[in-house]
């Protein structure tokens, strides 16, 4: 047998090749939408993938498994669970078996079983695998989707925070509850291979280790030591994070299908600066991908700033228009990495870029913005010339903040930008000075260019100031 495991650390996701070397035969569970890597990784082990299944649908990242359905004719394996809310549509046209707890389907010597696991999401299922043949009696291991990760388990809010499917979130909750129950049933020796690892919005506490076995999970993930469902339910419900917006398009684009990756326009590299200008004066969003430091010397006025590191896809989702043209300034070596991971999220209209150093050097006009210490933002504040505002999540706020400072999480200011306090200038602080730094730029876009970023954050401010 053949297991692979690939990691997306810009989405904290995992999917997994399985293969049978003896029939040549190979699926992919839980695709990302890039599937090059697995057609590559199958064709050096002189494989055919002829499957890609599905644990649910997914609202963080395009599956591929409907772009492995139609370039190399994989069948899909989905869920059949769930109520008809929660079923895949338009794969009639595909390749496809549908799928319901308890299900058996073999890949050469390698038998896959399936267990509905309702909670995160309503059709979630499980895969057990089986290697071997008629003396192996017992699957090795569970690939668990969003249902167990190593130390958490899904969250059940995403539906109602999400997708307004008002009242999932506890209902949801119980359901992961009796999942649970099936899952203490398993032997503790299989291992279990989750969906997504430390940095997932997809639960509140992930690990950052690969894999564990359901021996270890039993014994040491926090949810599996509630035994009262009441408790359980309260404990999973408190302190979970914001949605990133985008989790809503995400869970309809994998319902209904994604546009397949080779019908999508192709990005062109603008000509000049004006052309990015008059992008801008049309209304269209242009991200600069360069670090903050470099933005916050200087950027092109009306461009928006999201660093191009692990959370660049994270907070693309939550700020990009998906329904209008977008524009990015990067490197052109840069470009076709970006632009996968814009895909990954399910940003599709990327139409133009321009190098972001020249863009700066060349362009009309220009802007920047100043980094102030604790001590700096503390002295303004007493003489009472400026404000703050604190992008940082409910859940941090909660912990601790600035006397007097206004709270509009990040990825929700674009749409509570009236809500911005604008009496006097405004010092903008999250938890390190990352999030607050990509909040200035939405906020000079917007013609609020009176603002401070504060260095450290409420980290900092804690030690220098409160402490």
């Amino acid at each position: 047998m053949l297991l692979k495991y690939f990691y997306d650390e810009k989405l904290a996701q995992a999917s997994y090749l399985v293969g049978c070397q003896a029939a040549k035969e190979a699926i992919v569970v839980d695709p990302a939408r890039n599937i090059q890597p697995y057609i590559e990784e199958a064709e050096k082990n002189g494989m055919k993938i002829i499957g890609a299944l599905e644990t649910h649908i997914h609202a963080d990242f395009v599956s591929g498994g409907r772009e492995l359905a139609e370039r190399v004719g994989a069948t899909l394996y989905v869920s059949d669970e769930g109520d008809a809310d929660w079923k895949y549509q338009n794969i009639d046209h595909l390749s496809h078996k549908l799928l319901k707890g308890g299900d058996e389907f073999k890949v050469g010597n390698l038998t896959f079983g399936v267990v509905h696991t309702p909670g995160h999401t309503p059709e979630s299922i499980s895969f057990t695998l089986t290697d071997g043949g008629a003396e192996v009696d017992e699957p090795m291991g569970v690939f668990t989707g969003d249902f167990v990760f190593v130390g958490d388990v899904g969250r059940p809010d995403l539906l109602e925070k999400a997708a307004g499917a008002q009242g999932t979130a506890q209902s949801g909750g119980y359901q992961l509850f009796e999942s649970l129950q099936k899952f203490k049933e398993l032997p503790d020796f299989m291992q279990v291979w989750p969906g997504h690892g430390a940095g997932s919005a997809c639960g509140k506490a992930l690990g950052a280790v690969p894999s564990s076995t359901v021996g270890y999970e039993k014994r040491f993930n926090w949810a599996l030591q509630h035994e009262e469902k009441e408790a359980f339910v309260k404990a999973l419900l408190d302190g979970q994070p914001e949605p990133p917006k985008y989790f809503a398009v995400m869970k309809k684009v994998n319902k209904v299908g994604a546009n397949s990756l080779s019908k999508l326009p192709k990005v062109k590299k603008l000509a000049n600066v004006a052309e990015v200008e008059k992008q801008i004066q049309a209304g269209y969003q242009v991200i600069d991908t360069r670090s903050a430091a470099e933005f916050a010397e200087s950027h092109v006025e009306g461009t928006i700033n999201i660093p191009f590191n692990n959370s660049f896809a994270n907070w693309a989702g939550w700020i990009v228009n998906y329904d209008h043209p977008l524009y990015v300034l990067t490197a052109d070596e840069q470009i076709g990495e970006l632009e996968k991971v814009l895909h990954s999220v399910g940003i599709d209209q990327l139409v133009g870029y321009y190098d972001a150093k020249k863009a700066v050097v060349e362009a009309s006009t220009t802007q920047s913005y100043e980094n102030i210490t604790p001590k700096q933002a503390k002295n303004m504040l007493d003489q009472n010339k400026a404000q703050v505002l604190d992008v940082r999540s409910l859940e941090e706020w909660k912990t601790g903040h600035i006397e007097g400072a206004t709270h509009i999480m990040l990825g929700t200011l674009l749409d509570r930008i009236d809500e911005v306090p604008a009496q006097r200038p405004l010092i903008v602080q999250c938890g390190s000075g990352v999030r607050s730094a990509i909040a200035i730029s939405l906020l000079q876009s917007k013609g609020i260019t009176d603002v401070y970023n504060l260095t450290g954050g409420y980290s900092q401010w804690k030690q220098e100031i409160q402490e």
